[in-house]
């Protein structure tokens, strides 16, 4: 039954089905003024969109009235939460009822509440998949097995696990392409793991199912080219080979050092295929999504936290490969969770090397406010007992604050050329006049005002980084964040940066830099000391910062500072200055400029000098106000606890 279901399936696409031809939208990324950008039916299309686990119509009305469209929404394979952690309970039905048995009546539900509310909706899917438990049951053979004998979810590594959740999405597929809602929908956000975002669960990371084992050894027989000796040189091991090598444990105790790769590639080996293994599950699903929809639909993922979540046990150590996926178009996380007031939350993941590979950037902006609800408030039996209460679950005590934040946000996507959803996790963070005014400009102020790369404000500041930095660090990311954290000071210098990964030093054109920051990278290989030279002889200014310190080379002076890994905004201001990057402002203050908008977001109110270097005509975009038609220097009053977006148009 179901081969015949899945045919028929399969027959109603290809046989112009009128709902799918006349109705299905087709959305992709293609470049716009320098960066990847959605259009929607070859038109381009503003990347901001509303999602909720707790979707409610009144609140998808609320949005609506914004004037945007664009909604996602989650839906699950499995029947459990996605925090294993926390206890979450599940926050939809479950679509994978059993053996060839689906249920997609929450995903109707969700798509019912949205075009009722909305019927110019265009909808993202977020589909989870996880196993139900039935299935981890009946499967142990592709389950993580523990050390205690017990099963935990899927294996990662399991082609068994893949191929039968691969068979299930594409099942899913069939049914909502061939439905009413198939004109509504653009695109399958591809989750999994912990939170959704593609995190190894605690179980599942000293996972002992053989086919693990399996995986890794055929995953050293393709690094190593199935030389043995390479193998025993790397490993520092004569007796290893291929069909007894065992990953490392990745539970060992926390020790406070960085590893030695000529004695711990053992280790560094194992954390590398611990990434690489959830990159490839990401490909695969992506690529079932495009061939079953005709390259229709949009496919996404969480990955790349590695510039925020520094533990290596997380498997987020694969971007550079996951990158060069064809089958992948937008990537996305958090913003960073230092969510006070007065420091950059940046992404996880470095934006340049996502946008220079042609992938759009989605930022989850999961803002919290003063009005953000608790989880046990909204729902019953989803929140465990004291779970979701406090720290991060928590907004500012003020709708002042609220209001700077979401600008804060919006000034971050404008400048730096990406989109993202609000994320209202609970339901009702942002149904209130004031915040819903933010969402309404950010999509108003992207439509209405011509796109422009803003070449005369393109950053003088190039920061690399390794994303596999961590594996290196015995401290499970502690020592890696202490030099990562210098995202935080970067970001208030008053003057902007590009972050790239370091396996993108070769193709990054230099010209534009006046200073480069090689951030955290361990010993210099032959081409990027080569490119380093190439750097120095064009006058650029190279920062070099290891575990042991930094190194500042500007022409032919050298300076050494050590065991200097971290520094403030002030210190780096003054390096940069010395470099000849032009500093906008030296207040201070978190700091963007691009694309032809300058944000400017303030703890302490007051007057800020702003200076240019070119001449031009700024606009307050939200009083639509000529602030100056030709000045290279502005003098602004921002309140406290404020943001402050300008339109500028150089001459």
């Amino acid at each position: 039954m179901n081969i015949l279901y899945k045919l028929c399936g399969i027959l109603g696409i290809l046989m112009m089905n009128s709902d799918l031809l006349i109705g299905q939208p087709e959305a992709e990324i293609k470049s716009s003024a320098g960066v990847p950008s959605l259009f929607i039916d070859d038109k381009l299309y503003p990347p901001f969109a509303y999602m909720s686990y707790l979707g409610e119509k009144e609140y998808y009305e609320e949005i609506a009235a914004t004037g945007i469209h664009l909604y996602c929404f989650p839906a699950y394979l499995g029947d459990r939460g996605i925090n294993a952690g926390s206890g979450i309970g599940p926050f939809r039905k479950p679509a994978w009822t059993g053996k060839n048995q689906y249920d997609f009546s929450s995903m109707t539900e969700d798509f019912e509440k949205i075009i009722k509310s909305d019927n110019q909706a265009k909808i993202i899917i977020r589909l989870h998949l996880d196993p139900p438990l039935w299935w981890e049951k009946l499967n142990p053979d592709a389950s993580s097995q523990l050390p205690d004998g017990s099963t935990f979810r899927q294996c990662f590594a399991s082609e068994k696990w893949r191929n039968e959740t691969g068979k299930v999405v594409e099942d899913c597929l069939i049914w909502l392409l061939n439905s009413s809602y198939s004109k509504y929908l653009i695109g399958i956000h591809i989750a999994a793991g912990g939170t959704e975002e593609w995190f190894y669960h605690a179980q599942q990371r000293d996972d002992r199912n053989p086919v693990r084992t399996d995986a890794f050894r055929k995953w050293l027989r393709n690094k190593y080219k199935d030389d043995t000796i390479a193998l025993h040189r790397a490993w520092k091991d004569s007796l290893v080979s291929f069909n007894t090598a065992m990953p490392g444990n990745i539970n060992e105790e926390r020790a406070g050092r960085w590893r030695d790769p000529e004695q711990e590639q053992k280790m560094i080996d194992t954390y590398q295929f611990h990434s690489e293994i959830l990159r490839e599950n990401i490909e695969y699903f992506c690529k079932i999504v495009k061939e079953t929809s005709n390259r229709s639909l949009l496919t996404g993922a969480f990955y790349g936290y590695h510039y925020y979540v520094t533990d290596p046990r997380m498997g987020h150590g694969a971007l550079a490969k996951l990158l060069k996926c064809n089958d992948l178009d937008f990537l996305s996380s958090p913003n960073t969770y230092n969510r006070v007031i007065g420091e950059d939350w940046p992404p996880f993941t470095p934006i340049k090397s996502v946008q220079m590979h042609g992938k759009l950037w989605l930022a989850e902006n999961d803002t919290r406010t003063s009005i953000t609800t608790l989880l046990k408030d909204r729902s019953k039996g989803i929140a465990p007992p004291g779970q979701y209460e406090s720290g991060v679950w928590l907004g500012p005590e003020d709708m002042r604050t609220s209001v700077s934040f979401l600008w804060k946000n919006a000034g971050r996507m404008l400048t730096n050329g990406y989109g993202g959803w609000w994320f209202d996790m609970w339901g009702g963070w942002y149904s209130d006049p004031e915040l819903l005014y933010v969402i309404e400009k950010t999509k108003d102020l992207y439509t209405s005002y011509p796109h422009d790369t803003g070449d005369k404000m393109r950053s003088q500041i190039c920061v690399i980084y390794d994303e596999q930095l961590c594996f290196r660090d015995a401290s499970y990311g502690n020592l890696t964040e202490q030099i990562l954290s210098n995202r935080y000071p970067l970001g208030k210098t008053g003057a902007p940066y590009d972050l790239f990964l370091r396996t993108d030093v070769e193709i990054i054109l230099p010209d534009q830099y006046k200073i480069i920051w090689l951030l955290g990278f361990s010993e210099l290989k032959i081409d990027e000391t080569r490119r380093i030279q190439e750097w120095q002889q064009k006058g650029i200014t190279v920062m070099f910062t290891d575990s042991g310190g930094t190194r500042i080379s500007k022409d032919d002076e050298e300076v050494y500072v050590k065991q200097k890994v971290s520094w403030s905004d002030s210190e780096l201001r003054g390096i940069f200055e010395n470099a000849g990057v032009h500093i906008y402002v030296n207040s201070g203050d978190v700091f963007y400029i691009g694309r032809n908008w300058l944000c400017i977001h303030s703890i302490i109110g007051g007057e800020r000098t702003i200076k240019f270097p070119f001449f031009t005509r700024i606009t307050d975009p939200l009083k639509n106000q000529e602030l100056s038609n030709r000045t290279d220097e502005i003098k602004i009053h921002p309140e406290s606890k404020s943001t402050v977006l300008l339109r500028l148009d150089p001459l």
